[in-house]
């Protein structure tokens, strides 16, 4: 059996599941009916792959928009809504802004960033607890979670020395953890996106790894590492497509490594940043020769580029439009 098959697999039985409630609901039979969901405000958990730095960079490839002078002649700037992360692009399904990048400002934002480079899953609750104590969580709010690439990065780096079994025993345990933290949310009222961890045997680091290392293929082993993570996410939090949107960033990783032509990529292996600007500081002036934000999935060797942003951007949008919140 393909090594990489398993990844998932319990995800998506959780994701069939909130599917067949949403088709329930939008199909209707008789008078049952839903109106897409409307949220009051837009709240950001998770690690750098949903980040915004505070004057608005991201942890992938920033972009530059031209800017006309009074005197006639125009000058290029560092343009936040350029190039969007996922979290943007969901965001601005309902007009919604961060505080970190509003360049028309708005009266007030609705998007808060919660998220911080390098988080753990562990380190949700804090996010969430922050949240609560500056300004509480309930009722017409939404939430998106996407945290765990780091701790399996963390446990694949104890590899040999710990074995792989007890390396998905302990992400096992962490994915239960942050599936708790994401009941705890519903348990409030909020409405959530959960996004599934990207497959990390596709990264630019797993294929590095594979070169150096002759025991195993390391880019499948961390196929497995991520399929270990997601499937215990997946069976951890309430199934209930009322509540809760699952987005399978794996899967749409793995499709858009698999058939990189029909995504409109030329680049799937490789990070399209210099070494001496990674992310935050990447942007469309510090690739190497031949990248381009659109066509080259990865920023670096583990932040995906804006090309994997906009996918996932466009499947919670989806998701937000066929669930029954």
């Amino acid at each position: 059996m393909n090594s990489r098959t398993n990844t998932g697999r319990r995800a998506r039985r959780l994701l069939a599941a909130v599917a067949a409630v949403a088709a329930l609901a939008s199909c209707g039979g008789g008078s049952t009916q839903y109106r897409t969901f409307v949220p009051n405000r837009l709240f950001v958990f998770g690690d750098e792959t949903s980040y915004l730095s505070p004057t608005g960079l991201k942890y992938g490839i920033n972009g530059y928009t031209s800017v006309l002078n009074p005197d006639g002649t125009t000058t290029t700037a560092l343009n936040c809504g350029v190039l969007p992360n996922w979290v943007q692009t969901l965001a601005s399904l309902w007009g919604f802004g961060f505080a970190q990048c509003n360049p028309n400002p708005l009266v007030q934002p609705q998007a808060y960033m919660l998220a911080q480079p390098g988080a753990l899953s562990s380190d949700i609750q804090g996010q969430i607890d922050t949240q609560i104590a500056n300004g509480g969580l309930g009722a017409g709010d939404l939430a998106t979670v996407l945290a765990g690439a780091n701790d399996i990065i963390a446990d694949y780096k104890q590899y040999p020395l710990m074995s792989e079994a007890a390396i998905d025993a302990d992400l096992g345990a962490r994915a239960r953890a942050l599936g708790a933290q994401v009941d705890r949310l519903l348990q409030l009222g909020v409405k959530v996106i959960l996004v599934t961890v990207p497959d990390m045997g596709r990264t630019p680091y797993a294929y590095n790894e594979t070169a150096l290392n002759q025991d195993v293929n390391r880019s499948i082993l961390l196929t497995r590492l991520t399929g270990a993570f997601n499937d215990q996410l997946g069976v951890s939090i309430t199934v209930d497509g009322s509540q809760v949107g699952l987005v399978q960033a794996d899967q749409r990783t793995d499709l858009m490594a698999d058939s990189p032509g029909g995504y409109g990529l030329a680049n799937v292996t490789q990070g399209a940043c210099l070494a001496n600007a990674a992310p935050p500081a990447c942007n469309t002036t510090t690739l190497v020769s031949g990248a381009s934000a659109s066509t080259w999935m990865w920023a670096d060797d583990l932040n995906p580029s804006a090309a994997w942003q906009a996918q996932i951007g466009a499947l919670a949008v989806a998701r937000i439009h066929s669930n029954p919140f």
